[in-house]
């Protein structure tokens, strides 16, 4: 079982580590920098845990001995690839849609009636974002 647990400080981040974490999790996500206390909580309440992540900026700071010791316990401890920023609203494939019927011939007025797109955004897209 995946859980990601989000926090604004050290102390926020053990408290959610003890509501939010149980034995059935194998992958623990944690936004801040996991330090020797967050660790041993989350060992605590997930014995079971594989993989522990930590965004890729905090991963550099994190001691070679602290990934050691949980290498050699079986636990790998990873920088995760978690997304930054607003979601995309229009997936690939609408994307190639659009392209597609601007090849055809489509005007982008034509193109934002038929998907239900906004113009500006049409012309956005085809104008490479």
């Amino acid at each position: 079982m995946k859980v990601e647990i989000k926090a604004r400080n050290n102390e926020e981040l053990l408290e959610k580590i003890d509501e939010m974490l149980s034995r059935d999790a194998t992958e623990v996500y944690i936004n801040l920098r996991p330090t020797k206390i967050i660790l041993v909580k989350i060992l605590e309440k997930a014995p079971n845990v594989k993989v522990i992540k930590c965004p890729p900026s905090l991963y550099p700071k994190v001691s070679k001995k602290i990934v050691k010791a949980l290498s050699q316990m079986g636990i790998k401890l990873v920088p995760a690839n978690h997304s930054r920023g607003r979601p995309k609203k229009y997936d690939i494939g609408t994307l190639k849609l659009i392209e597609d019927l601007i090849k055809k011939g489509k005007t982008p007025k034509e193109i934002s009636e038929e998907l239900g797109i906004p113009l500006r955004t049409v012309y956005y897209i085809i104008n490479g974002r």
